[in-house]
Formats: C-alpha cells, structure tokens, sequence
C-alpha cells in the first residue's frame, strides 16, 4: 500500500505541477503578447478607418473583400503582386506538405481547400503517422551504438565512472545537436530567408523540431525565391534528420535516468526494459548448447545482444 499510495502522490504531484506550468505560461505570454497585439490591432483599424476616408468604398464591402483575403492567406494564396507566380501544389510544395503532415510538425500555412483533399489528408496521415515513427526508431536504433554506446563505453574505458561517463556523454551529444540543428540551420536560415533573423532561425528551429509547428514561420513561402524547389527538399532533409536526433537525445537522456535511479524514484518505466531483462538472462544452460550453437562471427547479432548501458557497466 507505501508503494500505491507514493505512485497516486507522484502522479497527482505531476497533475499539479503541470496545470500551475501552464498558468505561469498563460500569465508570462498575456502579459508580453497582449500589449503588442493591442498595438497592431490599432494601427490596422486606423489604417482601414484611412482607406475608407479616401475611397467611396463601404465599410461592409470592405470587411467583405478582408474577409476572403484573409481566408485565402490562411490557405497559402496570397493576393499581392506576383503572388499567384508560384503554386503551393507543385510536386516539390506537395511534398513539403505531406512532410510536415506525416512527421506531425504541420505549419498550417498550406492546408487542403476540397472536401476530398481533407479525407486524403487524414487516411494519408493515419497511415503516414506511425510509418515515419516506425522509420525514426529505426533508424535511430542504429544509430545508438556509434553515438551512445561506443562512446560510453570508451569513456568509460579511460577510468571513469558510468555515471560520470554517461552525463559526460550526454552534454557532449546535446552540444552537438544544438550546433548541428540549431545554431547551424538558424544561421543559414537568416541568409536565406531575407526577413528572418538569427532568433527567428533558432526559434524556428526549435519549433520545428519539438513538433509544434506553430506555422508563423515556413520556410521557402517567399516570392521569386531561387532554387525554391531544391530548397524546399532540403528542408525536408532537415526536419527528418532533427527529428531523429531529438528522438536520439530522449532515449540516451531516458537511458542516463535508468543507470541515476531517476525513473526508479519516480516510478517511471526504464527504457527498453524488456532488453536489459536479456541481457541478465543466460543465454544457454549449459556447456553442451554452448558448443551447439553456430559461430557468432557468422551469425547476425540478435536484439537482445546488442549493447546497452547496461553491458558496458559490466565490461
């Protein structure tokens, strides 16, 4: 009963936290936001009270004619000049979108306009969804032993100690990422895209790569923008790579709260439990088997053999 009644506690404990988080984000964002808001929508209001001062157009058909621009700028279809120069459904923008539909990051800056690309767009993610999940954790799987593994076990190797080892490793790893996905990608984005800055770049960046997608900012929406196509790919490129190496960071930071007792203490799961349970079982009974079984050398590795931070501990 210490044991259930400590989990309800924690759990009720996170419920709490949580909600007063999202209150103090409610508060700091209103108080920032609001006044800035406010201003613009003052200015606009003056703006049309001047457009209407100078025109014999009607206030009604004019909220009329904002009405459909605004509808229309929603769905990426911009009325300026030289706007319809360029689709948002060429091959290239099509799979742009189908990128930031499937990896659940969603811009909403290009959105389906009929009935039928609407029913497309959610059999295509029902399907697209757990397909790039399935994809990422594969590829990220393989890329734990070169990044995570190996580099734990040499560090451990040199004489330190696994935990020491593996909070080392981690910060090096977030170093990296935040280098190579952040500050990197930020720098050329406020080259590329002309109205960006170095904080628009890393505060895209970021967005994009937590899948929020909050669809202020998209890169490749300018008008006459060259190499759009090509730029637009690489992009996906991008997103797709960033994604996985967040996803790889979340697993070696769950596997470094396995080996400091953190998931124990807040009786949480441990990462990939079922395999660490593999590698304390003995593989054979006895000698007999042993000398049965073909040589490992020939043979691929088996899921349960491969390396955890487990195994290295032992070595």
């Amino acid at each position: 009963m210490h044991s259930v009644g400590k989990s309800w506690l924690l759990l009720v404990g996170f419920l709490v936290s949580y909600v007063i988080y999202l209150l103090f984000g409610a508060l700091v964002f209103s108080s920032i936001e609001r006044p800035v808001e406010d201003k613009l929508r003052q200015d606009v209001e003056a703006l049309k009270q001047d457009f209407l001062n100078q025109s014999c157009v009607s206030a009604a058909s004019l909220e009329q004619f904002l009405a459909k621009v605004l509808t229309a700028n929603k769905h990426g279809v911009s009325v300026l000049r030289n706007a319809s120069l360029s689709s948002n459904w060429d091959l290239a923008s099509s799979m742009f979108f189908a990128n930031t539909l499937v990896t659940t990051v969603g811009y909403g800056h290009t959105a389906p306009l009929s009935d039928t690309g609407k029913a497309f767009s959610i059999l295509y993610a029902l399907i697209g969804v757990p397909f790039t999940m399935l994809v990422l954790t594969a590829c990220v799987q393989r890329l734990m032993y070169p990044l995570v593994f190996a580099p734990v076990g040499a560090l451990q190797r040199s004489g330190m100690e696994p935990r020491s080892a593996t909070v080392l490793h981690f910060l090096l790893l977030v170093i990296l990422v935040v280098l190579c996905f952040f500050v990197a990608p930020a720098a050329i984005f406020s080259v590329v895209e002309a109205s960006w800055s170095f904080l628009d770049g890393i505060y895209f960046c970021f967005i994009s790569l937590c899948t929020i997608g909050l669809g202020d900012f998209v890169p490749g929406t300018q008008q006459d923008q060259k190499y759009r196509k090509l730029y637009q790919l690489t992009v996906m490129v991008y997103l797709f790579t960033g994604l996985m190496m967040m996803y790889l960071l979340l697993r070696t930071f769950h596997k470094m709260a396995d080996l400091h007792g953190l998931t124990a203490f807040f009786q949480l799961p441990r990462c990939e439990e079922s395999e660490l349970n593999e590698d304390r079982e003995p593989i054979v009974d006895n000698e007999q088997e042993q000398q049965t079984l073909p040589d490992p050398a020939n043979k691929p590795l088996e899921p349960g053999t491969q390396p955890t931070y487990n195994t290295i501990n032992k070595g």
